[in-house]
């Protein structure tokens, strides 16, 4: 009850503060090429039930239809806004209308396509026993997912070998050891992450 009574507020108090930037990352969008201002691309919530993710619109329209769900920093589909706002994860913020609606949280492991979902075990559906959340244990080992794709041939495959293994290790860790304290360090961690940035 704390957890979602925090998020509903923090969530509120945020759209609030950053509708500026919002509203500049939306026209600025819409001007560059005329397509949507978000993607709402379909993500697993808790207890499996999907759920369509909020993010500002990085890649060309239809970009899941020319490529896979692994998105390395120099892949084509990137438009030009598109690499600024991920630089700086601004892309994310939307997402506080997800914790706002109550299918995610500020602190969690994050959203996964079905298709990456479906390959987990047994122990890895725990994952999906908390909602999921904008940032994690996982956000901040690898707060770049793009850079350690680029340049590779099959971005799946390295995504496969190279992250999801201590990305889905770090997830359990938080769905095993959370609290609102770790909430809130994660949250700071976070911050800092983004501001070195």
């Amino acid at each position: 009850m704390l957890k979602r009574t925090f998020d509903f507020l923090s969530s509120l108090v945020g759209l609030i503060l950053v509708s500026p930037v919002l509203v500049t990352i939306a026209i600025l969008i819409k001007r560059e090429d005329g397509g949507p201002v978000f993607y709402r691309g379909v993500r697993i919530g808790r207890f499996g039930k999907p759920f369509k993710i909020f993010k500002f619109r990085t890649m060309v329209v239809d970009a899941e239809k020319k490529g896979g769900p692994s998105t390395a920093d120099d892949d084509p589909r990137i438009t030009k806004m598109g690499k600024f706002i991920r630089k700086f994860k601004l892309d994310e913020l939307p997402q506080l209308f997800n914790v706002l609606k109550g299918e995610m949280s500020l602190v969690g492991p994050r959203p996964e396509v079905k298709i990456y979902v479906d390959m987990f075990t047994e122990e890895e559906k725990a994952i999906l026993s908390v909602r999921p959340g904008i940032t994690d244990w996982a956000s901040i080992w690898n707060p770049d997912e793009g850079a350690i794709l680029a340049g590779s041939p099959d971005p799946e495959r390295t995504y496969m070998e190279k992250i999801r293994p201590e990305k889905i290790r770090l997830q359990l860790k938080y769905v095993r050891e959370r609290s609102f304290l770790v909430d809130l360090r994660i949250i700071f961690e976070t911050l800092k992450t983004v501001l070195k940035r």
